[in-house]
Parts: C-alpha cells; sequence; structure tokens
C-alpha cells in the first residue's frame, strides 16, 4: 500500500503538467564531449564522453526508424527520430541525464531518451569510460565505478554550453536516470555513498544471491583489482576515493531502474537521501534480485516510490530486440514467457514522464 500510495502521490503532484502535454517530433544528435583535464579516464582508450541526445524537434522534422548494431542487420529497434533535426521552439525544457548499465552503450535507453522527448525533454546518454560496449572493458572501469558520477556531472557541464542544447536547457529542472549499474549511478549523484566491501560481505553472507553470481563472468577483471590493490599506490588511492560523496546539487530528482549493486550503499547516506527517487524493477529480476536491489534501496531512502512488473526480468529495460539480437544476444534480449516489453517501456516512459514532472520544477 505504501508503494501504491507514494505512485499516487507522485502521479498527481502539483504541477505535474509542466511537462508532456504536448507530442513533439524527436530530434537526435550525438557529442563526443571533452571535460576539462585532469580527468580520470579510468584506463579507456577513447578520451571523450561520447553521448546521444534526444530532444523536441521542429514540427518538420522528418523522422527515421533508429537501430542498434550493424544497418545491415540491427539487433534491437530504438525508436523514431530525426538526425541533427532543429530544436523545437518553446520555452527552456528539463534536461535528463541517462545512464546505461555495465557493458552497456547510451544507445541502450533510446527507447526511453526517444520517449521522454516526445514529450518535452531533452534527454543525454553517455558511454560510460572503461565500462561500456563499444572498447575493451579495463580494471578501472569496473571497479572505480562512483566515477560514473563524476561523468554525469561533466555532461551537466557540456550540455550547458552546448551552442545547440546550451540555450534550451532549464538549468532548475535537471534529473537523471539509469539502468542496472546505471541505476546505482543515479543513485550515487542523488548521494548515495559506496563502500565496496559492504558488496563483499553481502556475497560471503547467508543472504548472497544472484547479484553475486551474475558477477562470475568478470572475475579476471575483479582479480586484476585485487592484484593492483596490492601493488599500485595510485591506484590504491583513487579506489579509496569510494567513500566520498558524489553528490551534485544539480541533479534534483532521479529515477532508477533495476539498480544495482545495492548493498554497496552506506544505509546512512541512502538515509540522507532528499531529493526524490523513484524505482522500477522486474520482480523476475535475475541479475540485481529485489531483495537486495530495488526492494532494499526502496525502504533505506526516505519516501522512495518503488513499482514492480511481475514476471519481467532485468533486461526488460533494455532497447526492444529483433530477430537477429535475441539470437545474438540472448541474455539482453530475452524475457521470461509472458512478458511484453514494449508494453513495460511504455508504462515506465509514461512513469518517467510523470515523475519528472512532478519533481522538477
Amino acid at each position: 500500500m505504501r508503494v501504491l500510495a507514494l505512485w499516487l502521490i507522485l502521479l498527481t503532484a502539483p504541477g505535474a503538467a509542466h511537462a508532456g502535454d504536448d507530442v513533439f517530433k524527436v530530434g537526435i544528435a550525438s557529442r563526443d564531449f571533452i571535460p576539462p583535464e585532469p580527468f580520470d579516464w579510468r584506463g579507456a582508450r577513447t578520451h571523450a564522453l561520447r553521448a546521444m541526445i534526444w530532444y523536441p524537434a521542429v514540427a518538420a522534422a522528418r523522422e527515421q526508424p533508429q537501430s542498434v548494431g550493424p544497418p545491415f542487420i540491427p539487433f534491437a529497434r530504438a525508436g523514431r527520430a530525426a538526425p541533427d533535426a532543429a530544436p523545437a521552439p518553446g520555452p527552456r525544457r528539463p534536461l535528463v541525464l541517462l545512464s546505461h548499465g555495465f557493458g552497456g552503450t547510451a544507445s541502450d535507453l533510446a527507447w526511453l531518451g526517444a520517449g521522454l522527448a516526445a514529450h518535452g525533454f531533452i534527454a543525454v546518454a553517455v558511454n560510460h569510460p572503461g565500462n561500456n560496449g563499444s572498447e575493451d572493458y579495463t580494471v578501472d572501469g569496473y571497479a572505480l565505478m562512483w566515477l560514473r558520477a563524476v561523468d554525469l556531472s561533466a555532461i551537466i557541464d557540456a550540455m550547458r554550453a552546448d551552442r545547440t542544447f546550451g540555450d534550451q536547457i532549464d538549468q532548475a529542472r535537471i534529473g537523471a536516470a539509469g539502468h542496472s549499474l546505471g541505476g546505482y549511478t543515479v543513485i550515487a549523484i542523488a548521494g548515495g555513498i559506496t563502500d565496496p566491501a559492504r558488496t563483499q560481505a553481502f556475497c560471503r553472507s547467508p543472504a548472497a544471491d544472484a547479484l553475486c553470481t551474475a558477477q562470475r563472468g568478470v572475475s579476471d577483471l575483479r582479480e586484476k583489482s585485487l592484484v593492483r590493490l596490492s601493488s599500485d599506490p595510485d591506484y590504491r588511492r583513487r579506489y579509496s576515493l569510494a567513500g566520498n560523496s558524489y553528490r551534485d546539487q544539480r541533479i534534483r530528482a532521479v529515477f532508477a531502474m533495476a539498480p544495482g549493486p545495492g548493498p554497496a550503499f552506506t544505509p546512512e547516506s541512502l538515509g540522507a537521501i532528499s531529493i526524490p527517487v523513484a524505482i522500477v524493477t522486474g520482480s523476475a529480476d535475475e541479475v540485481t534480485p529485489p531483495a537486495s536491489g530495488a526492494e532494499a534501496l526502496g525502504r533505506a531512502i526516505p519516501h522512495a516510490a518503488l513499482k514492480e512488473f511481475p514476471h519481467a526480468g532485468h533486461f526488460v529495460f533494455f532497447d526492444s530486440c529483433t530477430a537477429a539480437g535475441r539470437l545474438l544476444i540472448r541474455a539482453a534480449c530475452r524475457d521470461p514467457d509472458g512478458t511484453d516489453r514494449d508494453a513495460i517501456h511504455t508504462e515506465t516512459i509514461s512513469l518517467a514522464r510523470d515523475f519528472f514532472n512532478a519533481n522538477l520544477h
């Protein structure tokens, strides 16, 4: 009842019609943002924050089907958008930052970026250095996960300075949304503080769940991190910065989808989060189970709103897959029987839109 009541409050709060009443054509643009040095690139080959931007476009814009993967055999659909179309005229618009999951890319959340843009938001997703699907993962990108929040802060700076979008953004209305490790990221930027030892202790405890076994695929990165902690003073120093706060006061509300690892956050920091937080998850999440992830975070964060989609798995918040995608990337494209990914996307877009409308004002 608490969860339902909280969502009803959020969706009927005064000001919920600040944006989203009109439906716009969607424009799409890409950027390579280069923040001022020094910047911790986490060993990544690419020293740029590669971003995708979705935004309300002029009515004459020509939308085209967007896809993810090779043009001749795409593995996911990414909605419709008009490349580099002129932004729609009108008042300054709210900005929502998007953070992908472990090893993902900015395009993984195209469905949400385009959905928000159609209702008056500017949405920007970034490839996190050392932990994205466009190049090899790095030990630093795997282990120093709290630096993903720094990426989002840098993207705010870059968007504010952008020639096209800087004047389009309402700087008092900035939010963030993320999936999986991206959900962790937005809670970190809301004020959650990381203690990596907490996840290790959880995975040694009787409460250990699929969160721990799902990390088997990165065992090599974990072992290399342990070696560097014992032999590399600079890496050890950077690792010790986990306990810092990466709260960005410009972020006014966050929307986390299947967030994890939840046990990494200190309870005290979660209890001190003062901005609105909404969490959505699937009850059958096989990577970040609700018990240690979304549900635990929903209890620990004051006034957090939680919604569970029955029978949905972890990757229901990934783009909708093509037949080729279901064959080639089965983990991210497979849903439990009876799950309608497109329907869940539609409902999640509506929930995110209404949540941000109610809280970015």
